[in-house]
């Protein structure tokens, strides 16, 4: 199967978990720019599980459309698990169930030593009950090759751990 075949089927696994469990999704995305959101949209009927998205490109974006903190971009950068965190928690703060955040170093340039070109950090949370802290889980992937490869692998992976934590995990 090619990246585009990949990535429909698993936004239809995803938006069959979402219905199934009666929950609405937000993303907030930085290094893929929308790509997420883009391939959710692709499927008919994705307005009765996608919420919204959020393109928070800038640090000034991320704390101003997600809340994320100053101190947390000062001190562990934009790609990091922390601020990814706090970007799938700002996501969730506008009312969906579950969302998911991905922040990385796309490339070519603007890598550093230790955050080279392809570093991507994700989170995904998931809130059921209102009364009780979301559960979240963060990932930090070190991906090979070029601009485009690194954002049609970080879509890829933001969509299948989530339909993985959906399937597998109903007690979230």
């Amino acid at each position: 199967m090619n990246d585009a075949a990949t990535i429909e089927h698993l936004a239809g696994r995803l938006g069959s978990a979402l219905r199934a469990q009666h929950l609405m999704l937000a993303t907030a995305e930085s290094c893929t720019a929308g790509g997420v959101g883009y391939a959710i949209t692709l499927l008919p009927g994705a307005s009765g599980w996608y919420d919204r998205g959020f393109i928070a490109y800038s640090n000034e974006a991320k704390m101003q459309m997600l809340g994320v903190s100053a101190a947390y971009l000062r001190d562990f950068g934009a790609v990091s698990e922390p601020v990814a965190r706090a970007m799938a928690l700002g996501a969730l703060s506008h009312g969906a169930q579950v969302s998911m955040a991905v922040t990385g170093v796309a490339g070519p340039d603007a890598g550093s030593d230790d955050k080279p070109v392809g570093t991507v950090c994700f989170a995904w949370a998931i809130r059921r009950d209102v009364s009780n802290a979301p559960w979240v889980k963060t990932q930090t992937q070190h991906l090979t090759g070029d601009r485009h490869a690194v954002r049609t692998r970080s879509i890829i992976i933001a969509l299948e751990t989530l339909v993985g934590l959906l399937e597998q995990r109903e007690d979230i």
